[in-house]
């Protein structure tokens, strides 16, 4: 298990390379295109490669190869449904084609229905769980759509992470809700605040003069990150750790952790 996993994150380092090596293939192609298409000088940079690159334009590929992934397809086709399906649309698909090459990425491609299908998620407790936490757990579980509680019993966390990997069970925070509906009402709150991530559950509603008034629904409760390790919790033991909370240091209040971490969504 050790060595298989020490062998994806080798595979995901040598393909996050390859990705960005084909990003800037991508980048240099669109913008030769964009230059024969206005009839302009091509950059001098450029020069030297513009004739291979104005050749696999078309395509979108090195050497005639198209670069794509399973989203990108899925994409492509639903775009030509709505072409179909609209007669008077003018979208191109060499356009279409072209914008989607260099756009998707592969390296978390375990995500590539995210937004599409619902995500699974499972919820259990730690072994002899007090009355509070089974009380919390099913709160936990209503919040959750689709989500699953499962008994802890007698199993440990290496064989139930095993159970959650085989059945495509969502492994990371952004997925564990489904995409938003139009008329949905509910607000799911993570506010970061000094390292403390307040986690708040709302509704909101209008009144007669058109504002916007909240519920407090709950739960509510507050999160703090204490550790991180490369790997999952089954074999963390064996994984180098990646940052500790130091509490007892002097800089400790002045170091914010999660502050420093930029978020690639904004």
């Amino acid at each position: 298990m050790i060595r298989r996993e020490a062998r994806l994150r080798r595979e995901y380092v040598y393909r996050k390379s390859l990705e960005e090596k084909q990003r800037l293939i991508d980048e240099k192609r669109q913008t030769v295109k964009k230059y024969v298409n206005e009839n302009r000088p091509i950059p001098t940079h450029l020069r030297k490669d513009a004739i291979e690159l104005q050749q696999d334009v078309e395509w979108g590929g090195e050497n005639g190869i198209i670069h794509f992934s399973f989203q990108s397809i899925i994409c492509f086709v639903i775009e030509i449904e709505q072409e179909l399906n609209n007669m008077h649309s003018k979208i191109t698909y060499e356009d279409e084609l072209s914008s989607l090459m260099g756009e998707v990425s592969n390296i978390d491609d375990e995500y590539r229905y995210a937004g599409a299908a619902d995500p699974k998620v499972v919820l259990t407790t730690s072994r002899e769980p007090s009355a509070k936490l089974k009380i919390f757990l099913k709160e936990m579980r209503l919040m959750f759509p689709n989500a699953q509680r499962i008994n802890r019993g007698h199993y440990d966390i290496k064989k139930l992470i095993q159970a959650c990997k085989a059945n495509d069970l969502t492994a990371i925070l952004k997925h564990l809700f489904p995409v938003p509906k139009i008329d949905s009402r509910r607000i799911i709150t993570f506010s970061n605040t000094q390292d403390f991530i307040s986690f708040r559950h709302h509704t909101y509603s209008k009144d007669e003069h058109g504002e916007i008034k909240l519920k407090e629904i709950g739960p509510r409760f507050e999160m703090r990150p204490y550790l991180i390790k490369m790997g999952t919790i089954d074999n963390a033991d064996a994984e180098t750790t990646e940052w500790a909370l130091r509490s007892y240091t002097n800089s400790a209040r002045k170091r914010p952790a999660l502050l420093s971490i930029p978020d690639d969504d904004e």
